[in-house]
């Protein structure tokens, strides 16, 4: 018995270690088991866990997109987004948001497809001379770097003729839209790569003025093989280059299409020109009268029909001043009788009233400084009262941008004389003649060319009381019945270029007249 409860005794000491070292040994392996059972807890609940936390965290990023993005859909957000109905937003704004779709949409612009073609060189031209000698002169250059295969670089505006004009190609046309509409025939880059460009800085380039009137052969035989040998060929006179008559047919379109589709005016000047157009159809129809009266007409000319001694001394100073005005001399009677004046506001009055025309029309002058000013302009304005000019018309502000720039105060006026009623230019220099068959193009339109020769004599007969009124009115009407822009064969002279009729005057390969229509080209 006493050896059974000592036998217990060591068995209680025993107990009472292993509980004491247990105990010591059960913090740290409980914190064990624990971690151990946090960790298989974990374990076996992570998935879930994991998928929980990813969809949880997802939706409240997707709500909260959709909320910001429903707030900013009414100012800019994708048009799915306005037609979404919206606690955010007011019906009505959801409304007009849902007849989004009812708009009318615009279609995307279509550009032509670039034409493949291996290229010979760069062509770089200089223009020289007004407006519309350096707009021809464009299209020239274009169907030439056609026919040649090369590269044309957009071409540079005369700076230093009479008018100083500083602008850039950019400023009076749009240079983006003359690129792209042409891509399908050539390509056009607005400068030359950057080794050629230096080159040319350098000047380390070919520069010549092609022979005046000349085929599109003479350019393949003759100014090809340069641009081959040399890769970079500038042509610093461009002005009447190409000849009138006897070129490909593709040529000749070629040569409108570039004139009336791909020379657009800048959006400024486009918008300009509504604005005068606007302001005159508000008083009914309205004339454009190309009064080419002005100081360089006449010094260039020598014609000084009506001015006194002072003011001849001024224009014969100045036509002495240029000598690229190779004609110094001359006889301004002989040139007035053989109808190489422009007329004088004196005789455009006249004129103007012995062909019935409406003395309450407008009458929009497009043209500069009238030389003589309100002395010469007196009896135009005692015949037609309601002369105006785009100075009259608009503001100080609307023509700040346009002060010194002649050029595009040109590019205005040719925009107005393309929307009137009847033009009627005063002498067939450049702007006449590129107008005159623009209008053509248009459908026709009434353009009255006057036979200077003829109305010079029949003036002088009625002043010198030969002729009465009626028969000054009734002969000067004969002489321009065929004369109103209605179709014509362009006159060809094969060995005088420069007395056959001018392409851009009458491009008669562009036009329909059976139809009465103007024939798409673009």
């Amino acid at each position: 018995m006493r050896e059974m409860c000592k036998v217990d005794d060591r068995d209680k000491m025993k107990q009472k270690k292993r509980f004491s070292i247990g105990t010591m040994g059960l913090k740290s392996l409980g914190v064990c088991r624990v971690e151990k059972l946090k960790s298989s807890m974990v374990n076996a609940r992570s998935p879930r866990m994991k998928l929980w936390l990813i969809r949880a965290t997802t939706t409240v990023l997707l709500w909260t997109c959709f909320v910001q993005l429903t707030a900013l859909g009414g100012t800019w957000g994708p048009r799915v987004l306005k037609g979404w109905p919206s606690c955010f937003t007011q019906d009505s704004h959801s409304a007009s948001a849902l007849d989004l779709k009812l708009l009318p949409t615009v279609p995307a612009r279509v550009l032509p497809p670039k034409r493949v073609y291996k290229n010979n060189g760069y062509l770089v031209v200089s223009c020289n001379g007004g407006l519309n000698q350096m707009r021809s002169a464009i299209c020239d250059m274009v169907a030439i770097a056609r026919y040649l295969n090369v590269t044309l670089i957009v071409p540079e505006l005369d700076k230093t003729s009479f008018w100083s004009d500083p602008s850039e190609f950019e400023d009076i046309f749009d240079v983006d839209h003359f690129i792209t509409s042409l891509r399908d025939e050539v390509r056009v880059l607005k400068q030359l790569p950057p080794r050629l460009k230096k080159r040319v800085e350098l000047g380390i380039v070919h520069t010549m003025p092609p022979v005046s009137w000349s085929d599109i052969s003479y350019y393949h035989n003759q100014i090809l093989p340069l641009i081959q040998k040399y890769k970079v060929v500038h042509l610093n006179r461009t002005d009447a280059r190409l000849a009138n008559n006897n070129q490909p047919l593709e040529l000749q379109k070629l040569r409108c299409r570039v004139n009336f589709g791909a020379l657009r005016f800048t959006t400024q000047i486009e918008e300009l020109g509504k604005r005068v157009v606007n302001l005159l159809r508000k008083n009914g129809p309205f004339l454009v009268l190309h009064l080419r009266y002005e100081m360089d007409m006449l010094a260039f000319s020598g014609c000084t029909q009506g001015c006194n001694n002072e003011e001849i001394e001024e224009l014969t100073r100045m036509r002495y001043a240029y000598p690229w005005w190779k004609e110094k001399i001359i006889n301004s009677d002989l040139k007035r009788k053989d109808g190489l004046c422009p007329l004088t506001p004196e005789e455009t009055a006249l004129t103007l009233k012995a062909l019935d025309i409406d003395r309450d029309i407008q009458i929009y002058i497009a043209a500069g400084e009238i030389y003589g000013g309100k002395r010469r302009m007196d009896s135009l304005q005692d015949a037609f009262p309601k002369l105006v000019r785009k100075e009259t018309l608009l503001g100080a502000d609307d023509l700040q941008y346009f002060q010194n720039h002649s050029s595009q105060m040109a590019a205005l006026d040719y925009l107005v004389a393309l929307e009137s009623d009847i033009f009627v230019p005063t002498y067939d220099g450049n702007m006449a003649k590129v107008v005159e068959g623009h209008r053509r193009f248009l459908g026709f339109k009434k353009t009255i060319l006057l036979d200077r020769r003829v109305l010079v004599d029949l003036i002088d007969k009625y002043t010198n009381g030969i002729l009465n009124w009626d028969e000054f009115s009734i002969s000067v009407k004969q002489v321009h019945q065929e004369r109103m822009g209605n179709p014509t064969k362009r006159l060809v002279i094969s060995d005088k270029p420069k007395e056959e009729d001018y392409f851009y005057a009458n491009p008669e390969e562009c036009l329909h007249p059976s139809d009465d229509e103007p024939v798409s080209i673009l």
